[in-house]
């Protein structure tokens, strides 16, 4: 047969980009390269856990040159792997990944989750190695080797939670049985993409002042994460009083009365990102930002990859296990009972109260005044 379909640059249902450019053709094309050492991640969930799981990927080419990439993830975190230069094939878990792991087999899975869906898919696949976490036929979640059994116990124990002082990259490193060294979040934005990303404040009036943003989402699962309402609009009120930047508001569908109400508060002169903006214009918009104020949550592994300086607030989860590559400073807040995990509290003040307006601006002045170089 002339066309050599084991070449990782055939999609297998349409010509190659090289056909396509030059009329290149098999068997002699230049360019083959066959898919040798298929390694299979899966990581669903939650979409700023895909994205700084993203991390594996640097080491993983540097330990497996030759390896041909595939990554299972949800639909709706899709986008953030556009043009991600390590990630060979992208499977949506709720179309394709299913029957593709009944016939494809891999030299080696790696699933850092012990979420039971993942870990399903992990054991299901066709495998010659697995590192992480797998199903046993019982519904159990199994971790395969030692540093995923410390990981479980992590997620089982509150005290081997607090106890913990290695970040979630590390951690997913030695799972995955490779070395770290502060590999990077990849998140790669087109030159369009930065550039929508810089006319969208701009046709709100920016007036050009180095823009400080305030995301106000604090994810789905602990709703404690995020900042009070009171507290974030003492804090916008406090930048825009020093006169020498513009505020954005950034948010999503869930925050879209906050937004609102915020705006209104705050006046003329805010910015907002508004409550529809997609995964990647959001993240063009954070790529222009001096700074990023936020939670323990999407945005912040956003900022971290796009190399924007953050001042990031901690209460019920682990401000040890988030890694801001040198760029920017933790505010853990002071009580007692931090990183507890807990989805609901009856404390009162609670953590994230506890987190002063003054405080956050007094850190935000001094990363300000001196930007980290990472």
């Amino acid at each position: 047969m002339m066309l050599r379909n084991d070449c990782r640059h055939f999609p297998g249902s349409r010509p190659c980009a090289f056909n396509k450019r030059t009329g290149q053709m098999c068997p002699n094309c230049p360019h083959y390269e066959a898919r040798q050492h298929r390694i299979l991640i899966t990581k669903l969930d939650a979409i700023g856990d895909v994205l700084r799981t993203t991390a594996l990927l640097p080491g993983l080419k540097q330990a497996y040159p030759d390896s041909y990439i595939v990554w299972t993830t949800r639909g709706i975190a899709a986008d953030l792997f556009r043009n991600n230069p390590y990630v060979d094939e992208l499977w949506v878990a709720e179309t394709e990944t299913l029957a593709r792991l009944q016939t494809e087999r891999f030299a080696l899975v790696i699933n850092p989750d012990a979420d039971r869906w993942t870990a399903a898919l992990a054991s299901a696949a066709q495998a010659d190695e697995r590192r992480g976490f797998v199903l046993d036929p019982a519904g159990s979640v199994v971790p395969v080797n030692p540093a995923a059994e410390e990981w479980l116990e992590m997620g089982a124990f509150d005290q081997r939670k607090r106890a913990n002082n290695k970040s979630y990259q590390q951690i997913i490193y030695e799972i995955a049985g490779l070395p770290y060294d502060t590999q990077r979040i990849v998140l790669r934005l087109t030159d369009d993409e930065r550039a929508g990303g810089k006319s969208f404040p701009a046709g709100q009036g920016w007036s050009g002042r180095p823009l400080v943003a305030l995301n106000l989402g604090g994810g789905g699962r602990w709703k404690r994460k995020r900042w009070t309402e009171p507290h974030l609009l003492e804090f916008g009120r406090l930048i825009q009083q020093d006169g020498h930047y513009d505020l954005l508001l950034i948010g999503g569908p869930f925050e879209k009365d906050l937004l609102q109400r915020m705006a209104d508060q705050l006046g003329t002169g805010v910015l907002t990102s508004g409550p529809n903006l997609l995964l990647r214009q959001t993240a063009s918009l954070i790529a222009h930002c001096a700074l990023v104020v936020t939670g323990d949550t999407l945005a912040l592994h956003m900022a971290t990859a796009l190399d924007v300086p953050v001042v990031a607030l901690f209460g019920p989860t682990s401000a040890t296990e988030i890694e801001l590559y040198g760029r920017g400073c933790k505010i853990i807040a002071p009580a007692p009972c931090v990183c507890c995990y807990r989805t609901s509290c009856d404390v009162a003040p609670d953590c994230m109260e506890q987190i002063l307006p003054s405080s956050v601006y007094a850190q935000a002045k001094a990363v300000l005044a001196h930007p980290p170089s990472g």
